[in-house]
């Protein structure tokens, strides 16, 4: 498995797959063809299917600008290694082809290149298994964070301070920006709404109040092309800051302890990355919102003390309950319904974290028996329900949307 800074990216959404992974690919491209005089962008299966959407385009053409780009949309043409596909060809003056490749942003902002295995990237994990990990940490009477920190690099806690901070901050000008989104739904924020409004109830519904509004705040930044973390993707992104948020200022932990927790989170969204995916095209959200929840559980548990066992138990939960959850963008954007699984994703988190805190935690199904059933599940989602915009929810784009009671 690779560093888990590859699970906690920073950049700017609406999305990992479609926004982050792509632009990649058309910066480094267009640095080494900084001489061409036109480009030629092809956009495959998931990436054509809800590319306009997501900014995929301006995204790709920010990147080579100023150069001239063209877009070729092949949504009904799926590559076979992934079904976030693109092509760029460089051309000289005369119209002549210079360069070319062919990438897939494979989810999270991950990218890999045709002919390219994903094998070269640098694996620093020996163990890419949960029960192997915890065979580790009963052997050697250490957890998860301990594990991480003996592989990574010893830059790995200013690097995930670096990423709380951008998570603080995510949070901060969510609540405090209200408007409408862009993108033609006319959606309008609610952070700031959910968030004052649940300074007027007292405890248990206060907290509940308070973690809902800081994972819309993430959210609807995302889904405004703000500056977020990937955790692990961008679609994902407001559910495990919202869940370390309300640890650390309404359960009064420190800072030090939110870096551990992070850190079993990252471990945990590596294992279900390496052994199945995180990506909605490939996967559906399951992949995405199922995985966020799963690390947010898991980081939970951490924090409160629980042992491996009660982790991983958590962990499990969190995934589990969201099998077969598909990725529907209505329009192809990041907003309905993708913002509001965060804070429900979140919610549930905390509730996995409880019930596992409360057990033994010993189960029956364990946490990589369920990142197998979540892949082979998202392998037979028919393709309508898998980030193409055409099934599910977001068969209402192509219909009068307007909210409800809106007359």
């Amino acid at each position: 498995m690779e560093s888990i800074k590859e699970i906690f990216k920073i950049g700017y959404g609406p999305s990992s797959s479609h926004t982050m992974g792509p632009s990649k690919v058309a910066t480094a491209f267009g640095r080494k063809n900084a001489g061409a005089a036109s480009f030629k962008v092809v956009l495959y299966g998931s990436l054509a299917a809800t590319g306009k959407g997501h900014l995929t385009d301006k995204a790709i053409a920010d990147e080579l600008s100023p150069k001239p780009v063209t877009f070729d949309w092949q949504p009904d043409i799926s590559l076979e290694r992934h079904p976030n596909a693109l092509k760029i060809t460089a051309y000289n003056s005369s119209g002549e082809i210079t360069d070319e490749t062919t990438a897939y942003s494979v989810g999270g902002g991950k990218v890999v290149y045709e002919g390219v295995s994903e094998d070269a990237a640098k694996q620093i994990y020996p163990l890419t298994d949960m029960e192997s990990i915890l065979r580790w940490g009963h052997d050697s009477g250490r957890t998860l964070w301990e594990y991480v920190q003996e592989h990574e690099e010893s830059d790995i806690w200013d690097y995930l301070e670096t990423v709380w901070t951008t998570m603080k901050e995510a949070i901060e000008r969510g609540i405090d920006t209200e408007g409408v989104l862009p993108g033609g739904l006319n959606l309008p924020r609610k952070a700031s709404s959910y968030y004052f409004k649940a300074q007027g109830f007292r405890d248990s519904i206060r907290r509940r109040g308070l973690l809902f509004a800081y994972s819309l705040a993430v959210s609807e930044e995302n889904a405004a092309g703000g500056r977020i973390v990937t955790a692990p993707t961008c679609g994902s992104c407001g559910v495990l800051p919202s869940v370390l948020h309300l640890l650390r200022y309404h359960y009064d932990m420190t800072d030090k302890r939110i870096l551990l927790a992070m850190a079993t989170a990252g471990l945990i969204g590596n294992i279900v990355k390496f052994n199945a995916s995180i990506s909605g095209a490939e996967v559906g959200c399951q992949g995405e919102i199922g995985t966020a929840c799963a690390m947010s559980a898991g980081a939970a548990t951490q924090a409160f003390g629980g042992t491996l066992n009660q982790i991983e138990y958590a962990a499990s939960i969190g995934l589990e309950h969201f099998l077969g959850l598909t990725c529907d963008p209505v329009c192809g954007l990041v907003q309905i319904p993708c913002i509001e699984r965060n804070p429900m994703g979140a919610a549930r988190a905390l509730d996995a974290n409880m019930y596992a805190i409360l057990s033994d935690g010993r189960h029956f199904i364990s946490f990589d028996k369920v990142v197998q059933v979540m892949k082979q599940t998202g392998h037979d989602l028919p393709l309508i329900y898998r980030e193409t915009a055409m099934g599910g929810l977001a068969m209402f784009a192509n219909k009068n949307i307007s909210p409800i009671f809106a007359k």
